[in-house]
């Protein structure tokens, strides 16, 4: 199981659907275990609750404890394994792969998790408009001023708007509120940087997580572009199979910030 992960981890960590083909280039490991229960970790390896497998704990790809703070949350994780069938695949487990990377990866690595996810908000998705077809602004304007009106009123953060591509700096001070709210906890800041990867916004995976936005509508606002352009256009199968696999991974992302609470 561990060679497996690592293999899908390494296969283009920012394209679900790439990591799917990789899955189905490679055998998927048999099920080894009969049954999936939650237990407490134990204290010297940090506690919190853990899946266990036949009475034995799981641990991560880097052979560290798969544990987490909630019982919520690892409740959920161990109905993804009890669901496995006769093979184990990882795709089907997307609460389990977060967390193991948010245990692998972001825990070691904190502060750069957290600054990468500040330097998205400097480039925001939210701030760059369209000049035209009028139905594209407007469109634009419902979907992301309302993250723009939450982060200035509530936090105090104006920022600019640009039409085009060309950038234009955001204040220092707006960036600095924006850093704040970025939670420095691994896994709720791996939930954070995965949402904010999959939209191309930080400031939308920050209003998910602030509970100031619904999940559903932030992933409308990120695609609002895509959208328009699939109306205009029609549908592509490939780019239809990419958002469907991205979407998976945002649900699993906002499940996990909500179990995180539970």
């Amino acid at each position: 199981m561990r060679d497996l992960v690592d293999d899908l981890h390494a296969a283009e960590p920012g394209d679900p659907v790439a990591r799917v083909r990789a899955a189905q280039k490679m055998a998927l490991p048999k099920r080894f275990y009969t049954d999936v229960s939650v237990g407490e970790g134990p204290q010297d390896e940090g506690g919190g609750f853990t899946i266990l497998l036949d009475g034995r704990p799981v641990r991560t790809p880097a052979r560290r404890l798969l544990a987490v703070p909630t019982r919520a949350l690892a409740e959920a994780m161990a109905r993804e394994w009890a669901a496995q069938g006769a093979q184990i695949d990882p795709f089907t487990m997307p609460l389990t792969r977060l967390v193991n990377v948010a245990i692998d990866r972001v825990a070691p690595e904190v502060e750069a998790v957290r600054d990468e996810v500040v330097r998205y908000a400097g480039s925001d998705l939210v701030f760059y408009r369209a000049a035209g077809p009028q139905t594209l602004v407007e469109r634009q304007a419902r979907h992301w001023d309302g993250v723009l009106d939450w982060m200035r009123a509530r936090h105090g953060a104006p920022f600019f708007l640009a039409q085009g591509i060309r950038h234009v700096a955001q204040p220092e001070a707006s960036l600095a509120k924006v850093a704040a709210l970025v939670p420095a906890q691994p896994l709720a800041l791996a939930a954070v940087h995965s949402m904010t990867t999959l939209m191309g916004s930080a400031l939308l995976a920050l209003a998910v997580a602030d509970g100031a936005l619904e999940t559903p509508a932030a992933w409308d606002a990120a695609h609002v572009d895509e959208d328009f352009n699939r109306e205009q256009w029609g549908d592509d199968a490939t780019a239809t199979a990419r958002r469907a696999a991205r979407r998976t991974e945002m649900d699993a992302a906002a499940r996990l910030l909500e179990l995180l609470r539970s």
